[in-house]
């Protein structure tokens, strides 16, 4: 059995009960309740509801149902306000099949440990798949490690190395320290002194402030988030939702 909190439980039955009488009246059209009157209504509607509290526990369902519709609708509409800068590639970098069918757009940041669990999931379903284009927002949320981090990763674009930099820095064990982002960079044969002076770059600036107004604009205050279609999907996502969206684009597209 589900139990609402007692607090919940006693506002949304102070309020039903706050409630009643003035709609009864409107839909009456008469005078107003007397005193006993109104004290009568209130009782059966209070004695109602403690009796059945189910009653309160569906209302608050579908309450709770609607809000997150009207959420899911704000960022639908958030989503397509700001298509063509989700699917541009301008200090993006782009993997998989850049005219694939499917568009999916990745927030994220290194240090975030959510980040880490799905990233495999993420690659390994591009890779298979071939018709996905994968948009990488680099969105350094978690300290000044995970920016040095992202700005290399931007650097190492410069070089054609994104893609491994991004793999191995995603399977680091342990702290992602300066050190460890440099080790990771020579470890996947990038030039280090080019890294460090073009990870200073201003077009690297540029890229993490256009990412930081777009996750603002649609309301990204976490990593990981994605946008997979039209859908914006907070959090890290399993292998079958994942999968399951993805039919679900190409299957509206067909």
């Amino acid at each position: 059995m589900i139990y609402a909190p007692r607090w919940l439980f006693g506002a949304a039955v102070l309020a039903a009960v706050s409630a009643f009488p003035v709609q009864a009246q409107q839909a009456g059209g008469g005078d107003a309740f007397s005193s006993a009157e109104t004290e009568a209504i209130e009782s059966i509607v209070r004695d109602y509801l403690v009796t059945h509290p189910e009653v309160l526990i569906e209302a608050l369902k579908a309450y709770e149902a609607a809000q997150r519709e009207a959420q899911a609708k704000q960022q639908r509409d958030a989503v397509m306000a700001h298509r063509e800068l989700l699917e541009g590639s301008a200090g993006s970098p782009v993997l998989g099949n850049p005219e694939g069918d499917v568009l999916i757009v990745e927030f994220f940041d290194y240090r975030c440990p959510y980040c880490r669990t799905v990233a495999p999931t993420i690659m390994e379903t591009v890779r298979q798949d071939g018709g996905i284009r994968l948009v990488m927002k680099e969105f350094p949320i978690l300290g000044p490690d995970s920016v040095y981090a992202s700005r290399a990763a931007l650097a190492a674009a410069m070089q054609g190395k994104y893609e491994a930099f991004h793999v191995a820095l995603m399977a680091v064990d342990g702290k992602l320290t300066e050190k460890a982002v440099l080790t990771v960079a020579r470890g996947v044969g990038l030039d280090v002194a080019q890294l460090l002076q073009d990870l200073a770059a201003p077009e690297v600036d540029d890229a993490l402030r256009r990412n930081a107004e777009l996750a603002n604009a649609l309301g990204i205050g976490g990593t990981p988030a994605f946008i997979i279609g039209d859908q914006l999907v907070p959090g890290a996502i399993g292998l079958e939702d994942l999968r399951s969206l993805i039919d679900e684009i190409r299957a509206k597209a067909s």
